[in-house]
């Protein structure tokens, strides 16, 4: 279990994540169309031609979704009950079709639970950059967090 306890995340803690990912126009349009999402700036190369951009755009949700999964295998592999929300998502840069993405990790916060004395609540900032270091994604998440078992 690659996943940490509630009780092993520390406010300040700073995680690099090894793993990257270079996005395709097939993650882009196949994503786009299982979320029913048909806006041309994505799954449209010919329309795509007449924006300043002049290529499709990656989905920002499947980017958001990237950048956290990046995360995962350090920090919350087996060890997260659920989101509890999402705070702060932004997208200071475009990604497109060939970008490698690559993620890091911050705990801000970290509050035990009163409900759920085996569960705490961590929230992550996760940060997204492109193969030239550009920061292309940064939220926070709250997670509910297993604590080490007795």
């Amino acid at each position: 279990m690659g996943g940490r306890y509630f009780e092993e995340f520390e406010v300040g803690q700073r995680f690099v994540h090894e793993v990257r990912r270079t996005v395709t126009d097939m993650d882009n349009i196949l994503f786009s169309t299982l979320t029913h999402n048909p806006a041309a700036i994505h799954i449209d190369h010919e329309y795509a031609k007449t924006t300043e951009f002049g290529k499709p755009l990656m989905n920002s949700i499947f980017t958001l979704g990237l950048v956290v999964g990046l995360s995962i295998q350090d920090t919350t592999l087996g060890t997260t009950v659920g989101n509890l929300g999402w705070e702060e998502v932004k997208f200071p840069k475009p990604v497109f079709s060939g970008d490698t993405l690559r993620a890091e990790t911050s705990v801000v916060a970290l509050k035990e639970s009163r409900s759920r004395p085996t569960q705490g609540i961590v929230t992550f900032e996760h940060t997204g950059f492109n193969q030239r270091d550009e920061e292309v994604c940064v939220c926070r998440r709250v997670a509910l967090m297993l604590r080490r078992p007795a």
